[in-house]
């Protein structure tokens, strides 16, 4: 297989420099990384029913042979209109296909073919548009569906993966040793490979599919295993004294069980001899800051530093601005760090943590440039981990001696999910919200209410109490997608006596902050936004969450939306804007106004549309999963953990079991934490 890597796709038969260039677009630069492209979906071409029976309207599978050859026909437009007609000794339908001069070859008259498409017409002529088709001879019993980009066709995928499964070499070196495949009841990679793309039978798919995922799990829960064990050598920074109930008595109120527990958790790790890395995990109002806090304070009273990293400025600076009130009275002085900082302001905090004088320092990204450098750094905190990655975090671990590590998220995950794509950290859980958090009443409606939706804004602002409006687009693109500057505009004119602000990812840092900074004030009482303001604004009079096009969303992001409200003592409310007649849309929608619970949302969610929200691009650093769907393969999951265990207690540097130990390290270097 290493050859096949290597092999550029121009090897294929009919594949171009263009061609090529589109199937990179899919993840597969090569011949072998096309034949890791796994199909995303299958069609039963099995059973045909005869024409006759097939129900207008509906989707069926023919078999038939055309009567005559392809006639083309110009309509008005530039259009070219194919017209043939094919029967099966039950009926005859008519076949109509557009812009297609390669039909006449395609479908010879005389011949037999199956065709795959609605049926329309009438019970007396029956017909097929755009049908796809194949010759009934060459027919897969179950035939593959491939991700397309721009001016691939399913067809074209195909043929190009059915080239490269003639390039694969009888004996196929497999990752997997032969006594694992045993155990396992697995089977090899060459016929894996095969069977997932052209397989024989229903059988023969789910036998590739288990090998497929399986092996998928293992190396990411090896190359999981490896990154713990690398590290946890022993920690840098020794933090011995517990300060916890010191720091609990600044507080202006009582921490929660969940809080405290969590707390103790942690200062159990920093007190050891080995680096904490620790996620705290839990739902919108949670608290996960006073966690933070606490061990920052721990850190500073021992000697050290610590360094607070979140993904926007806006966040960072309610962090800045909530630390130093509760720490800068205890002694513990905190700056500020971050990209649009004036070059005086940076150049005074970098030399305070530099001579160890700073403490701790709230930044963004800005606090993985080269010139700041620290003194004796302690503590890691990032907030929002599923914007950071495992690179990301690292590089900011390593402008210390191995300080401790500490991640918060505000997406809930399944906890089974949370060690998988956590696997390298422990694991602390936030599972009670502090007393006076309100649950907020969600309503989902459809466009044609919008009118009384905006009423009932108006009334809310009347009460003194402001709203959030979110939009999916910052551009004018599909016309029936809000945009937040139309929207703005829009909405400015159905509520004049509104005042209404924009803030978008667009807009520039300080922008950002001047719109944010004026609806924090009160001076602006509706904020149209897109979802930049998911993550960690906090506002207490907000009262209203609108979200338009709310089907555009997953269930976790909306219930970050709807967590922008319902902070202060009055009642609040989250409006989901939506016409999808999708049943899985109006299920997940249906979904946020039963329940306020992020975990059973987050349940939900992964049961509705499988991982995407957790890895691929949102959980960056790690390799993202291309047949495993951890919302039905749990099984294949605990066993690949066990797998995984047993195989490093044996062989921890995998020293003797090298392709599976260069598979690892290939798919996590692509992901970018190697």
């Amino acid at each position: 297989m290493a050859s096949l890597f290597e092999t550029e796709l121009t090897a294929l038969k009919g594949v171009g420099p263009r061609r090529a260039a589109q199937l990179a677009k899919l993840g597969a630069p090569t011949v072998g990384a096309l034949l890791r492209c796994y199909p995303r979906s299958y069609e039963d071409w099995s059973s045909p029913q005869p024409i006759a029976q097939a129900a207008p309207g509906s989707p069926c599978l023919v078999k038939a042979t055309v009567l005559r050859r392809p006639a083309a026909q110009r309509v008005r437009g530039g259009l070219t209109l194919y017209k043939t007609a094919a029967g099966d000794g039950s009926a005859v339908m008519d076949l109509v296909f557009f812009n297609n001069p390669y039909l006449p070859n395609q479908l010879q008259e005389g011949r037999e073919y199956l065709f795959r498409g609605k049926m329309g017409g009438t019970l007396l002529r029956r017909q097929m548009s755009a049908p796809e088709f194949l010759p009934a001879g060459e027919n897969l019993p179950v035939r593959p569906v491939y991700r397309l980009t721009e001016g691939l066709s399913n067809r074209m995928v195909t043929a190009a993966v059915a080239r490269a499964l003639e390039m694969l070499p009888q004996q196929v070196r497999d990752p997997l040793p032969p006594d694992l495949r045993e155990r396992c009841g697995l089977c090899g990679l060459r016929e894996a490979l095969v069977q997932i793309h052209r397989p024989d039978s229903r059988e023969a798919l789910e036998r590739a599919k288990r090998r497929l995922v399986f092996e998928e799990l293992l190396v990411l829960q090896l190359g999981l295993f490896l990154l713990r064990s690398r590290e946890r050598a022993p920690a840098g920074t020794a933090l011995p004294r517990d300060c916890t109930e010191e720091f609990f008595r600044l507080l202006p109120f009582a921490p929660t069980r969940a809080q405290r527990r969590a707390v103790r958790e942690a200062v159990s790790d920093l007190r050891g001899g080995k680096p904490m890395n620790r996620l705290v995990q839990g739902d919108v109002g949670s608290g996960k800051t006073v966690v933070a806090a606490a061990l920052c304070y721990m850190a500073a009273k021992n000697g050290a530093q610590a360094a607070l990293m979140a993904p926007t400025e806006i966040l960072a600076e309610q962090h800045y601005r909530s630390l130093s009130a509760l720490l800068a009275p205890a002694g513990i002085p905190v700056a500020l760090l971050t990209g649009s900082q004036g070059a005086a302001s940076r150049r005074q905090t970098l030399e305070g943590l530099a001579s160890g004088e700073i403490r701790l320092v709230v930044g963004t990204h800005a606090l993985l440039g080269e010139g700041v450098r620290f003194a004796r750094l302690g503590l890691v905190v990032t907030d929002e981990q599923h914007r950071f990655g495992v690179a990301q975090r690292a590089a900011l671990a390593s402008k210390g001696e191995r300080p401790h590590l500490l991640v918060m998220s505000a997406t809930p995950i399944p906890r089974t999910l949370a060690l998988m794509i956590y696997g390298d950290l422990d694991l602390s859980v936030l599972d009670e919200l502090p007393p006076g958090r309100q649950p907020v009443s969600t309503y989902v409606i459809g466009s044609g209410k919008r009118r009384r939706a905006l009423g009932f804004l108006q009334k809310q602002i009347d009460a003194g109490r402001q709203c959030y409006v979110v939009c999916p687009m910052v551009e004018e693109g599909a016309p029936e997608l809000a945009s937040v500057g139309s929207y703005a505009a829009r909405l400015q004119q159905e509520l004049p006596r509104a005042r209404v602000g924009v803030l978008h990812g667009k807009m520039k840092p300080r922008e950002k902050e001047a719109a944010m900074a004026a609806f924090a004030a009160g001076e602006r009482d509706i904020l149209v936004s897109t979802t930049v303001v998911e993550v960690g604004v906090d506002v207490p009079n907000a009262t209203v969450m609108l979200v338009e096009n709310a089907e555009r969303y997953g269930l976790s992001q909306l219930h970050q939306l709807r967590g922008r409200v319902g902070r202060g003592a009055a009642r609040s409310y989250c409006i989901l804007v939506s016409d999808a007649q999708n049943e899985e849309a109006v299920a997940r929608l249906q979904i946020m106004r039963r329940t306020n619970d992020g975990f059973r949302i987050a349940d939900e969610d992964l049961r509705l549309r499988g991982p995407g929200d957790f890895f691929g691009s949102r959980q960056h650093g790690l390799p993202s999963l291309k047949i495993a769907d951890l919302s039905g393969d749990m099984a294949l999951l605990h066993l690949a953990q066990e797998e995984a265990r047993a195989l490093l207690r044996e062989d921890p540097a995998l020293d003797s079991h090298r392709l599976l130990r260069a598979e690892v390290r290939a798919q996590f270097s692509a992901a970018g934490s190697a």
